[in-house]
């Protein structure tokens, strides 16, 4: 039997999701609260490996274990165990029954992470593989007088004002399917062409920036990379051209500034409805991506 969780966290006092051994990580504690709850190992595959310090108000998870253990556990019963159990990981109170797990976690990870949902999925549901789309949205203060302590670790404090209208003039470049080598850390054997569908920057008060993304798929630090290109582009440092030339590089480009992590949130994943779709989602997006788009759209 297949379960989706739906998860939040502040990635503040974890070294991002996917687990390392004798580190914190998010991932880590799920699957030693899960392994408690089940009375063996759960493994969590993940619509998005945030890595450390991001933050994530729509990360989505699945996990499969036999029919007889997830029958004594209902989806509502395993949210507030989750709660329970999860609480007493984080603060030490509870010994991980995972190999390699940290002998402690930081202060600040208790009720720093939190499962707000839980429900059976076909077989054919992959929170990797079936996603459509995963929304991010990163945060910039750029007006000291908008400098907020208690939100200091969720937005860029930025030391300049910058300027929305070149930011999102610029972005349309970007817009479309490419390969965005230039923007993202190469991983061997990593495609790194993706669908940008949304590249927006909001002023959505006085001091604060939002800027709003969207592809079907992100590589690693593309997203913090997007928006150290714009902020380039909103201090009046670059321009466009600069941008379309970047992505016809193909390659990573130094120049790139890559965006703090504390600024950067998943908001939201998309998946088709049915069981059929989600399999052939699944089947399309394992499929490795080729591609000749030309610069002038992403």
């Amino acid at each position: 039997m297949r379960t989706r969780l739906d998860i939040r966290y502040d990635g503040t006092p974890f070294h991002g999701w996917a687990v390392q051994p004798g580190l914190p990580t998010v991932q880590g504690a799920l699957q030693s609260a899960l392994a408690v709850i089940f009375r063996q190992p759960v493994e969590l595959t993940v619509a998005g490996r945030t890595d450390a310090g991001v933050h994530a108000t729509g990360q989505v998870a699945h996990f499969t274990v036999p029919d007889s253990a997830n029958r004594t556990v209902s989806p509502e019963t395993l949210v507030l165990r989750l709660g329970a159990v999860l609480r007493a990981v984080l603060s030490g109170n509870l010994a991980s029954p995972v190999e390699d797990a940290p002998s402690a976690y930081p202060q600040g990870a208790v009720d720093a992470l939190v499962v707000t949902a839980a429900r059976v999925v076909p077989e054919s549901f992959d929170a990797r593989f079936s996603a459509l789309a995963r929304h991010y949205v990163y945060r910039i203060v750029d007006d000291v007088s908008a400098r907020n302590p208690l939100t200091r670790n969720c937005c860029w404090w930025y030391p300049t004002s910058l300027d929305p209208a070149a930011m999102n003039a610029s972005a349309k470049v970007l817009l479309g399917e490419h390969d965005f080598a230039a923007f993202c850390k190469p991983r061997e054997g990593a495609t790194t062409i993706r669908n940008l569908q949304q590249l927006e920057t909001l002023r959505i008060e006085p001091g604060i920036i939002e800027i709003r993304v969207c592809a079907d798929a992100f590589c690693h630090s593309m997203v913090r990379s997007l928006v150290g290109a714009l902020t380039e582009v909103g201090r009046a440092k670059r321009d466009t051209a600069w941008l379309a030339g970047a992505l016809a590089a193909k390659a990573r480009i130094p120049e790139i500034p890559v965006a703090p992590a504390l600024g950067l949130t998943l908001t939201g994943v998309d998946y088709p409805r049915s069981a059929a779709e989600l399999l052939a989602r699944q089947q399309t997006t394992r499929a490795r991506r080729d591609c000749d788009c030309q610069p002038e759209q992403d």
